[in-house]
């Protein structure tokens, strides 16, 4: 299987990238986008004129590198940035994405995440969309977890089975029909049966899905991949467990919070009590969304709260658009609509949440903000509006909070 893994990326590499596309975009992303790694696993108060040694591991054609790195160069950040797969015409569009854009801190590696040790260790390590390609992904989680070093962490996605409700499905059919031949005859195929499925087959049915209309690599990697092993939250815990790792955050966090779904006060009393984890694994089972799960996580040996907590001193920062296009996207009722992969959701802001949003500007404190908005009669309840505007905007993965040097404590 192996093997057959190797030869899909080197005739398909994943996903299809036009190098020349960086003189007009940066493709983002999560995990590793710099203000989740800061937030999630540095507290929001990482210093980024520190070194930063990076291993992106099976980097494919380069998004996540890509990403990372020009961010890193953005704020003038020392970081050593490592680069492997196993296919070598990957790799090619990944250093000619680099070149483009004069990234001269990557250094480009071609083998399995598995030697990763060879590296040596790292302050981060990103594996989206690696693990589930394994023959053994326990082998694979292993080995990322030897090269964290024990004050670093890691950001990975692997994918979600109920999210992914009618693929495996349409994996057998094809493993039925088109499980031998060259790659195009099989690419055919699949696009004649995608084209050909019924209004209730379970793929056609998954809004969620859609990678099986687009380009042959998408296509073949969803439907004809030879290696594909789903996660539920439970047995994605159980993994990192086993590897010496424990969670710290899910992306997007709103998606792994049953409060987000349900409204009824008596089953939100009865689902008081459970833990973290099976909070997550209850929205799981309860939303059906997740097609992948984007975990950060650390060394199980690290025990600090590496997540940003909401106080005064804290920075909010938004994390694609700005707080005044936020608030431009408020309706007159007071709600905003928050999309996520087919799924949306209309939720309501605090009544002060646009004033707020306007002065969120990636300089301002929290308590400068609510400083500003209310009064000093008013200053709790500006503060509270304030906090019930952020879980809601962090919830949806915009808005997360960094300390400015010397501040966090």
């Amino acid at each position: 299987m192996a093997g057959a893994v190797h030869a899909q990326y080197e005739e398909l590499p994943y996903p299809p990238r036009d190098p020349e596309d960086e003189r007009k975009r940066l493709v983002t992303g999560s995990p590793s986008h710099i203000l989740e790694i800061d937030h999630y696993l540095y507290a929001g108060a990482r210093d980024w004129s520190e070194p930063f040694r990076v291993l992106v591991a099976g980097g494919g054609t380069g998004d996540a590198l890509i990403m990372l790195a020009q961010q890193l160069a953005d704020r003038g950040c020392p970081a050593e940035i490592h680069y492997l797969d196993l296919s070598a015409a990957s790799r090619a569009i990944a250093e000619r994405r680099a070149a483009i854009r004069g990234l001269e801190t990557i250094r480009f590696h071609t083998g399995s995440l598995l030697d990763a040790a060879r590296l040596g260790a790292f302050d981060y390590v990103d594996c989206c969309g690696v693990l589930h390609h394994l023959a053994d992904p326990a082998a694979g989680f292993r080995a990322l977890a030897d090269v964290v070093k024990p004050d670093g962490g890691l950001g990975i996605m692997v994918y979600g089975e109920l999210g992914r409700t009618g693929v495996y499905h349409a994996q057998e059919m094809l493993r039925m029909i088109a499980a031998e031949g060259p790659n195009p005859e099989r690419v055919a195929v699949a696009r004649r049966l995608v084209e050909s499925l019924p209004p209730t087959n379970w793929l056609k049915r998954n809004t969620a899905i859609g990678d099986y209309r687009g380009e042959d690599a998408a296509l073949f990697d969803l439907l004809l991949h030879a290696q594909d092993r789903p996660y539920r939250v439970p047995e994605l815990a159980a993994e990192l467990g086993t590897a010496g790792l424990r969670p710290v955050a899910f992306i997007t966090p709103a998606l792994y919070d049953p409060d987000t779904f349900l409204r009824d006060p008596e089953l939100r009393r009865r689902l008081a009590d459970l833990t973290w984890i099976e909070r997550c694994a209850f929205a799981e089972l309860l939303s059906g969304h997740q097609r992948k799960h984007i975990v950060y996580c650390v060394g199980r040996a690290r025990q600090d709260d590496t997540v940003a907590r909401l106080d005064e001193p804290a920075v909010p920062v938004c994390r694609e658009i700005d707080g005044p296009a936020i608030a431009d996207a408020i309706r007159r009722d007071g709600t905003i609509r928050i999309s996520e992969a087919g799924l949306k959701m209309d939720i309501r802001l605090p009544p002060s949440a646009p004033s707020m949003l306007r002065l969120v500007d990636g300089r301002r404190t929290v308590g400068q903000i609510c400083a500003t908005i209310g009064a000093a009669a008013q200053s709790d309840e500006a503060r509270r509006q304030f906090a019930a505007t952020y879980r809601i905007l962090n919830g949806a993965n915009q808005m997360l909070l960094r300390y400015p040097a010397g501040s966090a404590g």
